[in-house]
């Protein structure tokens, strides 16, 4: 059982699964196809994956892996915390270049669907933190890109970590990626979508 919230953006979703607690700690169901498929959710998750950031103010993003081998993703905190994001790229949309983000933890057990078609992205909050994120499609890195996680055009409010944290952690590619302006975008609205 889990509670689905709808963003702003359509087929982006917040989910929290619920916790069953006693005196040792909790149970919860992290994933439950039914359930999904009772909210108009219909995915075949084909890959788990798992990383750590040891840094507060780690920077993974903003990615996309283009099709014919584009990614829905379903993203959690296992440790600590992130502000996780998602960005509509899908050309037509009337969402264009809109982003939600939302805080994920250990604590909260939030979640966040972010569909193909849209750009995923988190910064750590916490030293250490753990995401753990399922995938509709198979990693294939000649189909893998992103757009630079700070661009103005998008504009997207990253948490203020203070003064101790200093400028984001990032990868050679991340500094890199181009921005959104100059970004041809593989994906289209469909309205019915």
């Amino acid at each position: 059982m889990a509670d689905f919230t709808a963003t702003p953006l359509k087929g982006v979703w917040e989910i929290v699964p619920k916790r069953f607690g006693d005196a040792r700690g909790f149970f919860s169901e992290s994933y439950n196809a039914k359930g999904f498929a009772d909210h108009g959710i219909d995915m075949v998750f084909v890959q788990d994956n798992h990383s750590l950031s040891s840094t507060p103010g780690t920077v993974r993003g903003l990615h996309f892996q283009a099709p014919p081998h584009a990614q829905d993703k379903l993203v959690r905190c296992g440790k600590g915390r992130i502000f996780d994001v998602a960005v509509d790229v899908r050309k037509g949309s009337p969402t264009w270049g809109q982003w939600h983000g939302v805080e994920l933890s250990f604590e909260n057990g939030k979640q966040l669907l972010v569909p193909a078609g849209f750009l995923h992205g988190f910064m750590t909050l916490e030293p250490d933190s753990e995401i753990i994120y399922k995938c509709t499609d198979f990693y294939a890195p000649e189909c893998d890109g992103a757009v630079r996680w700070n661009d103005p055009d998008i504009g997207i409010a990253w948490p203020d970590l203070g003064p101790d944290v200093g400028d984001a952690v990032l990868s050679a590619k991340d500094e890199a990626a181009p921005f959104l302006k100059e970004f041809d975008s593989p994906f289209t609205w469909e309205p019915t979508a």
